[in-house]
């Protein structure tokens, strides 16, 4: 399990009841760092059929295994990475550099608690570096791989020819991304599918009457800017509808601004009464704005959004959504990782999730 997880508490056994070596492990557990010699004196094994054991070794019966793995686990014991990594180069962790971003709600939870399920049963650990959305973390990249600091790397809002993806590529370092690249070497990736989120979010608001439909699109320089205002100018196209695409906002901008956009935009001439929105805070926002402006929800407009949480739709049930599932992506994302840590060739990892849509029946 990885390391940031909490193991549940087991509950208290009394010393009488268990068995020889764990009534022994008990009793041992408080004196200090437990290390292999810990176990074997414990089970009366040797060192070497300790390790095997611990490392799931075929030669060695279930039984045994099962035994050394319960005293392990009983008096605490942690393998000593840094011998670890000198007897077979792996340090056994993975890294994730996440975004602390404010428009995806629940993002770090739900994509973190997905990669805890894609490395569940294995002997990975999960460490967290933190990406701030106004800074590069080509360095951080750099750091981990010059210095050996993970087996593989994790990372998100990747741009079409992604710094961080060249230095990997190069590096042939192990590494899986959230979003796509136009890079011509493939690579193992994890993406939503945001050119169908926008068709069908548009079309939907297109059915409904909509004369005229807006977007707030992600920050021109992610891949994903251009899959999104690709699905919504094919809808339009297809429909032959009035549209426009604000130019002073994106979903990075806090949702204040959104909020004063919608208001302003409101009192102008022609606005659009469609929205499109690819979060729950810039749809929240937009809501915001336009009551400021007297207007009601599924009245004079309506808004199609999509969501991460299932919160939006307990706050406000009108808005339609398209649902983006991050533990799931999460989860194919450690999964697809410890494939390629173990030499599965790229062309084999990649994954595109669907949206998942709520739209009632007209």
């Amino acid at each position: 399990m990885p390391n940031f997880h909490t193991s549940e508490q087991c509950p208290v056994v009394p010393v009488s009841d268990l068995p020889p070596d764990l009534e022994r492990a008990r009793a041992s557990a408080r004196v200090g760092k437990p290390t292999l010699k810990t176990i074997a004196d414990i089970t009366g094994l040797a060192i070497t059929t300790v390790s095997r054991a611990l490392g799931n070794a075929p030669q060695i019966s279930e039984s045994t295994r099962k035994r050394v793995h319960a005293v392990a686990a009983e008096i605490g014991y942690l393998p000593d990475r840094a011998a670890q990594r000198l007897k077979t180069g792996r340090t056994n962790v993975v890294s994730i550099l996440l975004d602390p971003h404010e428009e995806i709600l629940g993002f770090g939870t739900s994509i973190l608690h997905g990669i805890a399920r894609g490395l569940k049963g294995t002997a990975y650990h999960l460490i967290v570096t933190p990406n701030f959305l106004d800074g590069s973390n080509v360095d951080a990249v750099n750091y981990i791989i010059r210095n050996g600091m993970a087996d593989g790397l994790m990372f998100s809002r990747t741009e079409p020819f992604d710094p961080r993806v060249r230095l990997l590529l190069e590096n042939g370092f192990p590494f899986v991304t959230h979003g796509r690249t136009e890079f011509s070497t493939s690579h193992p990736y994890v993406d939503f599918d945001n050119f169908a989120f926008a068709y069908e979010a548009t079309k939907r608001l297109i059915t409904k009457g909509r004369r005229k439909v807006t977007i707030i699109l992600p920050p021109k320089r992610l891949t994903f800017h251009q899959h999104m205002l690709h699905g919504f100018m094919t809808a339009v196209r297809e429909a032959g509808v009035a549209y426009e695409i604000p130019s002073e906002l994106d979903l990075d901008s806090p949702a204040d601004i959104i909020r004063d956009h919608m208001r302003r935009r409101m009192g102008e001439t022609d606005p659009p009464d469609g929205i499109a929105c690819p979060g729950e805070v810039s749809a929240l926002a937009t809501i915001t704005g336009m009551s400021d402006r007297g207007l009601t929800l599924g009245a004079e407009y309506d808004i199609v959004a999509k969501q991460t949480s299932r919160l939006l739709t307990q706050i406000q049930p009108k808005v339609e959504t398209i649902y983006e599932d991050l533990t799931a992506a999460g989860e194919a994302m450690g999964s697809l990782l410890l494939k390629r840590i173990g030499g599965e060739p790229v062309e084999n990892l990649a994954n595109i999730q669907s949206p998942q849509f709520s739209f009632p029946t007209p």
